[in-house]
């Protein structure tokens, strides 16, 4: 018996909390708790146990304290660490997360540990040492799959193509149910499905019942097809994979346009005047802000070949000290993002504004001046980092609306881009996306660069120098062989980022413009 099942069986309360969390009435789990810490103040399992359900509620910061409370008053268990080194990873404090991963590995031989530990290394950028944990997994548990497709991701990434592929199938020949194997294959960007293969997908979407697996099986399924200029079909099979992950989600499209639309009615060219103009620290963060899909890993990787710009892929940093503060804020009553923006006192601002760039040191390896971030939806968050850290730069690249929506809604994406996952939800995104950029650019003119992916194919020196004058540097030709830059891409571009400009995937919705209508209708205009 382990010590919480112990304590819980000690103290009736708890026990009656462990029973609704089994049950998901996590809000009463948390009131059950709360009377047993009022009637056994600091008692450690009571703290760990509210620490917990406060992860499960997504409240970080609460679950966080209560679990340290918990370990300073003796709860000194694997869980009640484990659960904390989880909390860090999710709160993307990546430094803290992989030592403790690292220092719970001592005690345990769970090959889970050292798994998630490879992956908060690859968001890292220490990619050598995930490829080791990862291998040696392989190694040792050969027959799970997901331990095959972790390095296979990163084989990729890494620009061993070939070796990837081998991963992918290595983790099939173990499931051939699972999904997420097949996808992998789907996303190497050549043809790489044989007649079997369409036959091995077919049969285990007959017999998979996890949507974890049925979802991505439909996506590589149609990937295949479209190879094969099956169109019909590939339509029905990308929109069932997108179906099963929308209902699994329950995205809500009216929120984000909401929030777009409270930033248009409270924010002027004097709520932008007002923000502090003094930098933060060293360094001048470089945003490439845009939707998914729109060629921000090609721009990225452009810019990173100039002598004077650091690429460092996207960094998860933004949202997490955003969604950190909101938790804190929120719990006054209900708040907006400008509102939080407008009520930061100039010392708040400048702590995430540090914070931002300590935990970005972690990824970047030069000295250079500019360092850029392209997290997609972080065009949604600018006004926050201009607050925080006054010397940012934005640059929004913009793909074609129907190529960009359409090419979202082919990729089998995680919940990150619950937006992708029904037609009309992502020409929504696009909509308010459009709006966002065309509000700020009246109320701050000249704040946000903007750049076409379609004139960056076909005029790349033009649009490159434009955006080289926004951002006060010279002009260098090196900049036009980005495909030579030898560095790691965790993008579903990694591969076409090592070829020279080229036209692929343009025009990739018109085969299927007869299943698109939903699409057109929400673009409205935009879709012309």
């Amino acid at each position: 018996m382990t010590d919480m099942q112990t304590t819980v069986t000690a103290y009736p309360m708890l026990s009656d909390a462990a029973d609704l969390m089994e049950q998901g009435r996590l809000e009463q789990a948390a009131q059950r708790t709360i009377e047993h810490l009022r009637k056994h103040p600091d008692e450690p399992r009571g703290l760990a146990q509210l620490g917990q359900i406060a992860m499960q509620l997504g409240a970080l910061g609460q679950a966080e304290h209560f679990l340290r409370q918990a370990l300073a008053r003796g709860a000194g268990d694997l869980d009640v660490r484990r659960n904390l080194a989880s909390i860090l990873n999710q709160q993307e404090r990546l430094g803290e997360a992989c030592s403790l991963f690292e220092s719970l590995e001592l005690e345990t031989d769970d090959p889970t540990l050292p798994a998630i530990r490879a992956l908060i290394l690859s968001k890292l950028g220490r990619h050598d040492e995930a490829m080791a944990v990862q291998e040696g997994l392989t190694g040792a548990h050969g027959s799970k799959p997901h331990h095959w497709i972790s390095y296979g991701h990163s084989l990729r990434a890494d620009g061993q193509v070939q070796e990837a592929i081998d991963a992918y199938r290595n983790a099939i020949a173990a499931d051939f149910e699972c999904g997420e194997a097949w996808w992998g294959l789907a996303s190497i960007k050549r043809t790489v499905f044989t007649d079997d293969d369409i036959g091995e997908m077919r049969k285990a979407l007959g017999v998979a019942v996890d949507v974890r697996n049925t979802a991505p099986l439909h996506f590589a399924l149609a990937r295949a097809l479209q190879d094969r200029e099956q169109y019909e079909e590939a339509f029905t099979h990308y929109a069932e994979g997108n179906s099963q992950r929308a209902e699994s989600i329950g995205y809500d499209a009216r929120e984000l346009t909401a929030e777009v639309a409270e930033i248009e009615r409270s924010v002027d060219p004097a709520f932008v005047a007002s923000l502090d103009r003094e930098p933060v620290g060293d360094g001048i963060p470089v945003f490439i802000v845009s939707l998914p899909r729109s060629g921000s890993t090609l721009l990225e990787q452009m810019l990173g070949s100039h002598p004077g710009i650091e690429p460092v892929g996207e960094l998860p940093y933004v949202p997490a000290i955003l969604r950190s503060v909101m938790e804190m804020a929120t719990r006054r009553g209900p708040v907006s993002v400008p509102q939080l923006i407008a009520g930061l006192s100039a010392e708040q601002a400048a702590t995430m504004g540090r914070d931002y760039l300590q935990r970005a040191t972690l990824h970047r390896k030069t000295d250079r001046p500019y360092f850029v971030d392209k997290l997609p939806h972080n065009w949604s968050n600018i006004l926050f980092i201009r607050r925080i850290l006054p010397q940012a730069r934005f640059i929004d690249i913009r793909r074609a609306p129907m190529d960009c929506c359409f090419s979202n809604f082919t990729q089998s994406f995680s919940s990150a881009h619950a937006s992708s996952f029904a037609l009309r939800d992502i020409g929504q995104c696009y909509v308010d996306y459009v709006q966002l950029m065309e509000h700020l650019d009246r109320v701050a003119p000249g704040m946000i660069h903007h750049i076409s992916y379609e004139r960056l194919v076909e005029d790349a020196e033009t649009e490159i120098r434009a955006v080289l004058d926004y951002l006060g540097l010279p002009w260098n030709p090196s900049v036009l062989d980005f495909h030579k830059l030898d560095r790691v891409v965790r993008t579903p571009s990694s591969e076409q980022v090592r070829r020279p400009l080229n036209r692929d995937g343009m025009d990739g919705w018109k085969p299927y413009a007869e299943w698109l209508g939903p699409l057109r209708d929400t673009l409205g205009p935009l879709a012309e």
